[in-house]
């Protein structure tokens, strides 16, 4: 697999409203409004080039853990939590609906209820269609791999996006840490999504 190429680069994201409805909730925003602010970012080439998102230089690009990683990055933790947060991109199979509900399988709720009942909301970038999903709970993480015994991680929280693209298959962003570390990159992660592009 081509190795990810970055591109270090100046650019303002202007604050974009409305296609995360449900996903970025109005705290969140409230949070986030810092971040409406012009901030380094870096761009990630994907898809042997193919498409183009861009990162804050606030997130780490780290070694992928596995070969099937396209690109990594380790989410600088908030204050209070015990680890930085992790978002990995990566192709995949299985469709849509079957790797959200193996990621809602991967939640349960205080006191050993259900995984989260969240469904995805549809959006599109850049005339793909993007399935995002923020999922909650105590989360069974499995850093050795699929098949390595799961570690359950307290107050955790996930955002995941499924992209459907035209010549490149499916991609899967998944970014998930503790909760208050996730809520500090909400917005980052809405606009990083948001920067997909197809390169022409």
């Amino acid at each position: 697999m081509k190795r990810t190429n970055f591109v270090r680069a100046f650019t303002v994201f202007a604050a974009l409203s409305g296609i995360f409805t449900g996903i970025v909730s109005a705290q969140d925003n409230a949070d986030e409004s810092k971040q409406e602010v012009a901030e380094e970012t870096v761009a990630l080439e994907l898809a042997d080039g193919a498409l183009q998102m861009m990162a804050p230089v606030a997130w780490k690009s780290v070694e992928p853990k596995f070969n099937m990683i396209e690109a990594e990055f380790s989410i600088p933790k908030a204050d209070g939590d015990e680890s930085d947060g992790r978002l990995t991109i990566m192709q995949s199979g299985g469709g849509v609906e079957g790797n959200i509900d193996r990621w809602k399988g991967q939640f349960s709720q205080p006191g050993g209820g259900p995984e989260s009942e969240e469904t995805a909301v549809v959006v599109e970038v850049s005339g793909m269609k993007v399935h995002v999903v923020d999922l909650n709970g105590s989360y069974a993480d499995r850093p050795g791999g699929p098949s390595s015994p799961p570690i359950i991680r307290e107050n955790y929280r996930m955002l995941a996006a499924i992209v459907e693209t035209e010549n490149a298959g499916m991609y899967f962003i998944k970014f998930y840490g503790d909760a208050n570390t996730v809520q500090a990159n909400a917005k980052r992660f809405e606009t990083f999504v948001k920067s997909l592009t197809v390169v022409e």
